[in-house]
């Protein structure tokens, strides 16, 4: 299809607002968009030695082509946009200029719609259009649409989304007794390590972590806060999603004491979310040695552009052996889609992720006595299944991954390991000076996110990609064989069993 001289971007096709489109925005609004230019060559080869690469030889071997870059804003300068970041080694052009000018660059129509939280938000439908002299060397164009692309994977004690101000609950764990209990190694703490945290929403006080910690008797670790195209550590109630950032800082910080924490605050839009990520994984300045992410979103929500370029972001860090931990989603094997289908959680599915599922945890002392899936309800239990998108990667390829339930596709399977997240047997926080209990697979991406800055001390090397490692070597992890995610009416999802499962990978990390 094409329109003048252009022609469509390849998976940038994305389906209509399904709420009421009100009318158009305002054409002289200013607007910042995201163009994710090609690499200068393949990274597939390197991924395949397993070899791990310093920022400034990644930027000359892997990042975009000043040629490249030039012509993607030559293009853009005809229509009046103006450059406002290029940065080769994220492979990213930032342009802002008015919606109408936008729409007349990239041969789109915006509008604006309610979202279901009552927001205003910008819209499109159909495809992106680009010069087809600049087919190759585009791969992606994120923020002309800001509609909200994932959610937070915290499960409060109440199990309805919602945060319950009670932690009074026999079985709930702090993150250092949890640690003690799955035996991670004492004695290392991540000093030399910094964990990047990616939030979509929300904010920390200081004051509360000051106080948590020191109700835990350890040191605060260091915690800073980088704004990402304008999002704000913006703390607000207890109800919010400050119950997400509080949890992901506090579950990281307590098992990590020593790394260093970096909170990468975004908008919860398809460039934030990019945006923050490729900062993160090539902020030169901090140097990340592993990423956790609790946001995401079924595979069918996303625009393909959206699931490979998210991807590519992932084999760079990768490449500069960086860890990326992702939550595996909360709402069982049908993720929250309506419709009793089945659906993983992406980017937890992508290849190059450690995907974390949720277990339900119980032990006397410091010994566990029994540990099953996760699974209170069709809306509390452990995502997990088979993508429909990444096909089956080969450090899986003797995991006995099952085809895809209703494709018969051979995808790649998520989750690839499991942690606590049940919320009855939950993580004991504290969010806007409430103590409480929260659990969800958002809880395991940074337990192992600490866990991976701790090993990376402990070594004097970065983990990295770690996949590979796992799969050929499963005794590293306890494996879990109880329990299911299946659907509400138990006729589709997965079950538990020996080895790699559907439910909680390949297991609970077992010998460090």
């Amino acid at each position: 299809m094409k329109t003048l001289d252009k022609v469509a971007l390849a998976g940038s096709y994305k389906k209509a607002h399904m709420g009421e489109t009100t009318a158009k925005v305002n054409r002289r609004q200013f607007i910042d968009v995201t163009v994710r230019v090609r690499r200068k060559k393949s990274i597939e080869a390197h991924l395949g030695e397993g070899k791990q690469i310093g920022h400034a030889d990644y930027e000359k071997e892997f990042g975009s082509s000043q040629k490249d870059v030039d012509q993607v804003e030559a293009f853009a300068h005809q229509y009046k946009l103006k450059t406002v970041e290029v940065s080769l080694p994220r492979r990213s052009v930032i342009l802002r200029g008015s919606v109408a000018n936008m729409e007349a660059a990239f041969g789109v129509s915006l509008a604006k719609a309610v979202d279901s939280h009552g927001d205003d938000i910008r819209v499109r439908k159909g495809d992106i259009f680009i010069p087809e002299s600049l087919s190759d060397i585009i791969e992606g164009v994120f923020g002309l649409d800001n509609r909200k692309v994932a959610r937070p994977m915290f499960k409060a004690l109440d199990g309805q989304g919602g945060i319950s101000p009670s932690a009074k609950v026999s079985n709930s764990f702090t993150p250092t007794r949890l640690a003690q209990i799955y035996g991670f190694p004492t004695g290392f703490n991540g000093k030399g390590q910094t964990i990047a945290i990616i939030e979509l929403g929300g904010g920390y006080r200081t004051k509360d972590l000051t106080a948590y910690f020191k109700g835990l008797g350890i040191k605060k670790p260091s915690v800073k806060a980088i704004s990402v195209d304008g999002g704000k550590n913006k703390p607000s109630t207890a109800d919010s999603a400050d119950g997400e950032v509080m949890l992901d800082i506090e579950v990281a910080g307590a098992v990590a004491t020593g790394a260093k924490i970096v909170v990468y605050f975004c908008p919860n839009t398809d460039k934030g979310f990019l945006d923050a990520i490729t900062k993160a994984v090539h902020d030169g300045t901090h140097k990340p040695s592993v990423v956790s992410i609790s946001w995401g979103g079924a595979e069918v929500a996303w625009t393909a552009q959206s699931l490979n370029t998210y991807n590519e972001a992932f084999k760079g860090a990768a490449a500069l052996g960086v860890t990326i931990c992702a939550a595996a989603g909360d709402n069982g094997s049908s993720d929250g889609i309506k419709g009793g289908d089945v659906h993983v959680d992406f980017p937890a599915s992508s290849p190059y992720v450690l995907a974390c599922g949720g277990t339900s945890l119980k032990a006397n002392g410091n010994t566990i006595t029994s540990e099953t899936v996760w699974h209170d309800s069709v809306n509390s239990a452990t995502g997990g299944g088979v993508s429909n998108v990444f096909p089956l990667p080969d450090y899986q390829k003797n995991a006995n991954v099952p085809k895809a339930i209703g494709t018969n596709n051979d995808g790649r399977g998520v989750p690839d390991v499991a942690g606590n997240a049940d919320p009855n047997t939950g993580y004991v926080v504290l969010v806007d000076g409430q103590q409480m209990v929260i659990g969800g697979t958002s809880a395991v991406a940074p337990l192992y996110a600490g866990l991976i800055a701790c090993l990376n001390q402990q070594s004097s090397k970065w983990a990295g990609f770690i996949n590979p490692k796992l799969y050929a070597n499963p005794s590293l992890c306890r494996d879990i064989t109880s329990g299911n995610n299946r659907t509400a009416d138990g006729n589709k999802g997965y079950d538990a069993g020996a080895g790699w499962d559907a439910c909680t990978g390949l297991g609970v990390f077992n010998k460090l």
